[in-house]
């Protein structure tokens, strides 16, 4: 792998930065209807669960990467297959993400612009980006990082003195009972965004001071879940439950509601910034993840030379992942959970892990 080495700040930017990446674009856990900040906030709690078993597997394995150590714990062949699926699924999760960021940006300010144009010019940004290397994309992430709270505050006020919010709008709690929270929290938001952050057991091992990894991921973690509930809370209060389950980007409509003295109004371009910033860090560190996991499998000495060939297959994945934006969004929702993001975020590491334990145990016992 690269030899990169970040500090504890970038790291904690990284993970804000992906964790909200396309969180607060779609109507995340809008199947709970006013009760959404419920299912968000027990998905975090699941999220912080799984990553502590990453972080456990870390704490075996400090200088590898998911795609090495999968090798030592199951042996090379099978460990090779797992890191091959691993890197796939890299490649899928950024092509959807692109997807999404791709979409909004044709459907709402590039009417005209065809959706390849637009998702062609974000991934050679990226495969440009990562060229120059991971330290340099951690470094980016700092100075964004003040840009998109800046944006954020200034969204927050925006929405508060243009007389929006209702807060009667998330009333009544819990009316259909925990069910819907519960049904909502299982099959969405454990794993997006936050059981997404397996993708970081590719960038664990270029943090300097290890022993605060999991101090750093979780604050990250923490900080993020808080945002994406008070964005949720936000949308609810100002659309209300009907329009802001109907609404394919909420955020985008609660936005385009700002209008103080009949002066301030028309502040698209203020989530249209965060959106690209987001959805930049957010497809970046899949697909990086993607190339070191595929420069690793392989023995590729210098990972650059697949950053192009990796970076065309997000962009072509992309546009063929679905015939249109509804087709997209539900095979997001009704497929991806069961059949991708539960094996790869939760089973195969929690098997890992008790692999890891039992090896790891047989070597303490063993004589020296």
């Amino acid at each position: 792998m690269e030899k990169a080495k970040i500090s504890t700040t970038q790291l904690f930017v990284l993970v804000v930065l992906f964790e909200m990446g396309s969180a607060i674009l779609v109507g995340i856990a809008a199947d709970a209807k006013q009760d959404a900040w419920m299912a968000i906030l027990l998905g975090l709690s699941g999220g912080i669960m799984i990553f502590l078993v990453y972080h456990r597997l870390y704490i075996y394995y400090p200088d590898l990467p998911l795609t090495s150590y999968v090798q030592q714990i199951t042996g090379k062949w099978l460990g090779r297959f797992i890191g091959l699926l691993y890197i796939v699924y890299f490649i899928y999760c950024a092509s959807r993400v692109l997807r999404d960021f791709g979409e909004l940006l044709s459907s709402t300010i590039y009417n005209s612009t065809p959706l390849f144009v637009i998702n062609t010019l974000m991934i050679i940004t990226i495969i440009y980006a990562i060229h120059k290397g991971f330290e340099v994309l951690a470094r980016v992430g700092e100075i964004y990082f003040g840009v998109v709270y800046l944006t954020a505050i200034l969204g927050m006020l925006l929405i508060t003195f243009s007389g929006l919010i209702h807060l009667g709008n998330l009333k009544p709690i819990l009316e259909n009972g925990l069910k819907p929270v519960i049904k909502t929290f299982l099959t969405q938001t454990i794993n997006f965004p936050f059981g997404e952050m397996v993708v970081f057991t590719m960038l664990l091992p270029f943090l300097r001071e290890k022993k605060k990894a999991k101090m750093v991921c979780l604050c990250g973690m923490i900080l993020s879940g808080i945002n994406i509930t008070i964005t949720v809370v936000v949308n609810i209060a100002v659309l209300g439950v009907d329009l802001f389950y109907r609404s394919t980007f909420p955020l985008l409509q609660t936005v385009g509601r700002i209008q103080i003295a009949d002066f301030i109004e028309r502040l698209d371009v203020l989530f249209m910034l965060y959106l690209v910033i987001g959805g930049f860090f957010k497809i970046a560190i899949y697909y990086y993840a993607a190339v070191a996991g595929a420069a690793d499998i392989f023995q590729i000495s210098n990972q650059g030379k697949l950053g192009f060939p990796i970076g065309i297959i997000v962009l072509f994945a992309s546009i063929t992942i679905a015939s249109n934006y509804a087709e997209h969004i539900k095979e997001g929702l009704v497929i991806v959970p069961t059949y991708l993001h539960w094996p790869f975020q939760i089973i195969i590491p929690s098997m890992l892990l008790i692999i890891a334990f039992i090896r790891n145990r047989k070597k303490k016992k063993s004589p020296s």
